[in-house]
């Protein structure tokens, strides 16, 4: 409504000339109008035109190699003015180095992301992961999962950071319905940067990426209560003279939406968790320096259960000239229970201008137990698809008849702890040196009792037999040094270093020099070319080590990825409003993988075996204001991923993360008149993973699955009101999920018929669910 007024006022042009500080024009500067989205860009002279109501205004003047400007007028006629913008200037704060505009997002293969779009993104229970399912190179086709896998990786291969604080996943899921919430709490985030490659030498072992999540350090109170119909979150803040805090807590429970699920049954998945955020500021005498010493502590205690008795399943499949049916009752139940158990600190101090450190500490214990005893009596037969026949829709032979029989009585306990210092010097305005050390502890106790078997017409075949006591206790040391610097004319920057590990496991040492490099010409439109290159090792986690048949192997060693990256970055206009359009070309070389499989979201291991693989493709994205006032963004990604195993004679085969095309859209809009309401929508496209029978490495990833498609479309609207000064805004929001109704299929399940012929029966996924959330904010 205030934008509309504004319009309708009398206006007045504003224009001028933007220099620095040695009296050249700088081009490329953003003026924007404060309060709205009006703005306009200064050209290669760093000329500018904007055309502002009468009366108080201010304009924001931001580029990226120069400090901010806030300048405020009072306008009853045109106006020309001269801004003189300040190379950045050399300080120290708590989360990065800033000078002269030597950030990472300037020299390294970085993606922002909007942590106000990470809340407001309609997903099936709110993970904050699936806002990075929408980012080009990132696929995720199970909307009950919060696994996502980066350009040709699996799930296994990604860092996540809250704090610079470690994280990590369930070790026993097996099924995307049987996990609970990512780790990250939306409401709590503040910053959110994600690598999908070419990450600096600071960041850890992995393959495929790197998020690492700032949360929010409030000033003042703030606070929200969401309750729906698939759980509910709450979160408060505050700050005290030397202390600020942030509690969120969050409940899920999606008993409703796996009722949609083709297994029927009874589903009582609930998943909790609560997290703090403490900061101290342990300064003291600030005279001389602001927050010169800060600490924060980060808590959670995360716990899940999964219980479902499954009753019955039909599943249709086929095609227009052949349609099959399996029909399957079952008996038995399915009993998890998680508890995960984070915490960790950060110690900063500055001990002058030029240097910082930091002392950071992390720790998780988690607790898992799963219970399983399910038999599934099945019948496979032809459907008749005649619709003039009396017996159209019915079973007319039947192709075999048999039983699935499923135990496991598995008990894991893991914890894991790291401590590690880094330091930052800051040479000269130009030069940053950073460096640090660190070391893991690694202790994982496993009991292991599982078994399975098919009682069919002619035979009873084992098709899984683990027994085994598993204790593992590592250590693993890391230390890196990277050096980044700009030059004088701000157009190149340069960031090169190395990261050394070595694991007390199997005696291997590694060496990972990395390197990138940062051209932005001074064009009128914002523009940076950025290429990276380096070696990521990943040294083999519990899972890699474990074979088919509950043995650890001891010679197993890290996979390795050569990332060769090629990045574009151009800003431009259109309808008056700046846009982002980002594109990267990437190839990544692998040599000792370890080949494995995907069940649904367990990734099984071949430790014994090796090969060599590679991943390649090309990734689009534009982002910006496409309605007034919004942000929205559309991804784009084309991957190709094979690999081949030593002495499986297969040659290359695709991997089982190849998905060739991946499409992702973010989009948000508001009503013209009135801005409360608002319409959101997710969209996301994949092309099929690949897939093969079991036991037949001839066939393996042999066969590309169905695609995945889903549309979730949320709408909200905010009432003003007050609950005894507390809560002052009330949203009303209905999503409705999978609004395509979408037949999605997970996995697929292998029958043979009495003939020895073998049908992949398909496991689908959620259906079109309606969900009603009520949030009540501060």
């Amino acid at each position: 409504m205030l934008l509309g007024v504004q319009l309708m006022a009398q206006s007045v042009l504003i224009s001028g000339k933007i220099l620095d500080d040695n009296g050249e024009e700088v081009p490329g500067v953003s003026i924007l109008l404060k309060g709205t989205s009006q703005g306009a860009i200064s050209d290669i002279e760093g000329a500018f035109e904007l055309r502002v109501p009468t009366g108080n205004v201010t304009l924001q003047f931001t580029h990226v190699q120069y400090e901010p400007v806030e300048v405020a007028y009072t306008l009853e006629q045109d106006k020309t003015v001269e801004i003189q913008m300040k190379e950045g200037t050399t300080r120290l704060q708590d989360v990065q180095i800033e000078d002269k505009g030597l950030r990472e997002s300037e020299v390294v293969n970085v993606q922002k992301v909007d942590a106000k779009s990470a809340k407001s993104l309609p997903s099936t229970f709110g993970d904050f992961n699936k806002v990075l399912v929408t980012l080009p190179g990132v696929s995720g086709n199970n909307e009950l999962s919060s696994a996502y896998s980066v350009r040709g990786g699996n799930f296994d291969e990604n860092l996540v950071y809250v704090n610079d604080m470690p994280v990590y996943r369930p070790f026993l899921s097996n099924a995307g319905r049987q996990e609970g919430l990512s780790f990250v709490n939306p409401d709590m985030v503040q910053d959110i940067e994600f690598y999908a490659g070419g990450w600096e030498p600071k960041y850890g072992d992995k393959l495929s990426s790197s998020l690492n999540i700032e949360y929010k350090e409030p000033d003042s109170i703030e606070s929200a209560v969401t309750i729906g119909l698939l759980g509910g979150t709450a979160y408060a803040g505050g700050k005290t003279n030397q202390m600020s805090y942030l509690i969120g807590a969050r409940h899920r429970d999606s008993r409703y939406l796996l009722n949609t699920l083709e297994t029927k049954g009874q589903y009582f998945p609930t998943y909790t968790d609560i997290q703090s955020l403490f900061t101290f500021d342990l300064s003291g005498n600030k005279s001389q320096y602001i927050n010169k010493t800060k600490l924060n502590i980060l808590l959670s205690y995360g716990r899940n259960r999964y219980l479902t008795e499954p009753v019955s399943q039909t599943t249709d499949f086929g095609s227009v000239q052949q349609n099959f049916r399996l029909q399957t009752a079952f008996i038995g139940r399915e009993i998890m229970r998680y508890d995960t158990y984070q915490s960790g600190f950060r110690l900063t101090h500055r001990f002058n201008e030029r240097l910082r450190t930091h002392f950071i500490g992390s720790s998780m214990f988690t607790s898992e137990k799963e219970q399983f005893d399910v038999e599934g009596a099945y019948r496979l037969c032809d459907v008749n698809n005649n619709p003039n026949s009396s017996s159209f829709d019915e079973c007319v032979v039947v192709r075999g008849i048999g039983t699935n029989y499923d135990y496991g009585r598995n008990d894991l306990e893991a914890s894991i702890q790291t401590l590690e210092s880094r330091w930052e010097y800051l040479l000269n305005v130009n030069h940053v040196l950073e460096g640090g050390a660190g070391v893991t502890f690694q202790q994982i106790n496993d009991h292991i009792n599982e078994y399975s078997f098919i009682d069919s017409s002619d035979y009873v075949h084992l098709t899984n037999s683990v027994f085994n006591d598993i204790n593992l206790s590592t250590r693993q040391y890391f230390a890196y040094v990277q050096n980044t610097f700009l030059w004088n004319d701000s157009v190149h920057a340069i960031s090169s270093g190395v990261r050394a590990t070595y694991w007390d496991y199997n005696g291997q040492i590694l060496i990972s020099p990395r390197v990138s490099y940062r051209w932005a010409p001074k064009w009128a439109n914002f523009t940076t070319f950025k290429v990276a290159t380096g070696l990521y090792q990943q040294p083999p986690f519990y899972r890699e080590l474990r074979g088919f048949d509950g043995e650890l192997r001891s010679n197993v060693y890290a996979q390795k990825s050569i990332h060769l990256i090629a990045g574009f970055t151009r800003l431009f206009y259109m309808w008056g409003r700046p846009f982002l359009f980002t594109t990267d070309v990437y190839h990544k070389q692998l040599f000792d993988i370890i080949p494995y499989d995907i069940d649904n979201v367990r990734l099984r291991y071949y430790s014994d075996k090796t090969g060599t693989a590679f991943a390649r493709g090309l990734d689009f994205r534009i982002n910006g204001e496409f309605v007034k006032g919004t942000q929205s963004w559309f991804s784009l990604g084309f991957l190709q991923t094979q690999e081949n195993i030593e002495d499986d004679g297969q040659g290359f085969i695709r991997r089982p993360s190849d998905q060739r095309i991946n499409l992702a859209a973010y989009f948000e809009d508001h009503m013209p008149g009135d801005p409360t309401l608002r319409v959101y929508l997710n969209l996301v496209f994949g092309s099929g993973y690949p897939f093969g029978p079991p036991n037949r490495e001839d066939l393996r990833n042999a066969f590309s699955g169905d695609e995945y498609y889903r549309a979730d479309l949320g709408l909200s609207k905010q009432f003003n009101l007050s609950i005894n000064n507390f809560f002052n805004k009330l949203w009303v929001r209905l999503e409705v999920l999978n609004a395509f109704a979408a037949d999605n299929t997970l996995s697929y399940t292998w029958i043979e018929d009495v003939n020895g012929a073998q049908f992949a029966i398909p496991n689908s996924l959620s259906a079109r669910f309606l969900n009603i959330k009520l949030t009540a904010e501060l």
